[in-house]
């Protein structure tokens, strides 16, 4: 049986996995972008994820994150101790969901996590508070899960100078290519690919601008087959060629 209760650090590392009981992930400080069963969102101080029991998750935060775990893997005997409130979390635990602590949860999710949660009775009473803090609270209003935009940027940066094709993304948000194509259309306006290019052209640029490669060797690291294309490419979305872009940042330098 893993702690009822950890203090986690992320990082711009991407998690992806699965488990066969529920877990509550609360933000401490910092952004962790966060998906659950292809439902992304964002969890931030008074802000946290519902993970039910199975779903496939994954995140990243590339900025670093701190958040406490509530691993319920003893979910039974822990509601069994509610009462009355037991129904009301186990509605709570079986759907992926973005939902907003008060100000009074906050304070305890903090006190927690300065607490020693190593110790067992520490630990299990303060989940019991938690979670009967969580019942009986007015229930907060599930917001839209978003996708993981701040995790597949990260994802593409990473990747610039290699073939991604819209599957590869679609995997970081746990959809099929076709839905999670319909779905980044509807958020963002723009197709994925479209997305891709446009971010490996700004890319591009800031090497640019901020390197004394070679425009070969940045095309490269962008995923672009020669120099030429890249060129054609800056001066389609930019209106410039490599050379004025260096010209200019030299110039904004001075």
């Amino acid at each position: 049986m893993s702690q009822i209760l950890s203090l986690r650090h992320y990082s711009h590392d991407h998690i992806a996995h699965s488990h066969d009981h529920a877990q509550l992930v609360l933000g401490l400080s910092g952004d962790l972008d966060f998906e659950v069963a292809g439902l992304g969102s964002r969890v931030t101080r008074q802000r946290f994820a519902v993970v039910p029991a199975g779903a496939h998750h994954a995140c990243a935060s590339p900025q670093g994150s701190r958040c406490l775990v509530f691993d319920l893997d003893d979910e039974d005997s822990l509601l069994g101790m509610l009462g009355g409130h037991a129904d009301t979390l186990r509605r709570l635990l079986e759907r992926p969901a973005a939902l907003t602590l008060n100000p009074a949860q906050d304070q305890l999710v903090h006190w927690l996590a300065a607490s020693p949660l190593q110790d067992p009775v520490i630990a299990r009473q303060g989940a019991l508070l938690l979670l009967a803090s969580l019942a009986n609270a007015d229930t907060p209003a599930a917001e839209p899960m978003r996708l993981p935009l701040a995790g597949l940027d990260a994802f593409i940066e990473r990747h610039a100078g290699h073939p991604l094709q819209v599957a590869d993304l679609a995997r970081l948000a746990g959809l099929s290519a076709a839905r999670f194509h319909a779905r980044f259309l509807a958020e963002t306006g723009q197709t994925p690919m479209d997305y891709v290019r446009l971010r490996r052209l700004q890319l591009g640029r800031e090497l640019l601008c901020s390197s004394q490669l070679a425009v070969g060797e940045i095309a490269a690291r962008v995923g672009y087959a020669s120099q030429s294309a890249f060129t054609a490419a800056l001066v389609r979305q930019f209106g410039c060629t490599p050379r004025q872009l260096r010209r200019e940042a030299r110039d904004k330098s001075r």
